[in-house]
């Protein structure tokens, strides 16, 4: 099996307050490619002390859920003898709370945006597609956020 590794640095920063909560959440991330990307607290949770321009986990979930299944329903339509020609999504995902005092993302809608070249598949067709994709999914595999997909 394979291993998945990142990096993940945060540092206190000099004049802020650790002790009483008033420090930003702001740290980096490293894959093991190289890409090192800014991170941070959501801002919805930690407001201020977020850094906005970074991604969240809770992004990089909704993201992660959407992007393994884009890769498994491209190689599926292909598979199937579709020639896809542009992928597009606009995840969302939400927040609720799961039991008193327990947050979790609990659900995740998946809106893809398929562009095919040639035959495109009936709506049956597209339906038992992003099920197989979804079913063979490892990071939706990896979940118990309820995942929606709303194809166009």
């Amino acid at each position: 099996m394979a291993t998945y590794t990142a990096e993940v640095v945060w540092t206190l920063k000099e004049g802020e307050d650790f002790a009483n909560g008033r420090y930003s959440r702001a740290h980096s991330l490293t894959f093991d490619g190289g890409v090192t990307v800014p991170a941070s607290a959501s801002p919805h949770v930690v407001g201020k002390w977020a850094d906005a321009s970074a991604v969240d986990p809770e992004e990089m979930l909704v993201a992660a859920l959407s992007n393994c299944h884009m890769l498994t329903f491209l190689h599926k339509a292909r598979l199937a003898g579709f020639i896809v020609t542009r992928y597009a999504d606009h995840p969302e995902g939400i927040m609720g709370e799961t039991s008193p005092g327990r947050l979790a993302v609990t659900k995740v809608w998946l809106k893809p945006d398929i562009t095919w070249q040639g035959i495109s598949p009936t709506p049956a067709q597209l339906t038992a597609l992003h099920h197989a994709a979804h079913e063979e999914c490892y990071i939706a595999n990896s979940v118990r956020t309820e995942i929606v997909v709303s194809s166009s």
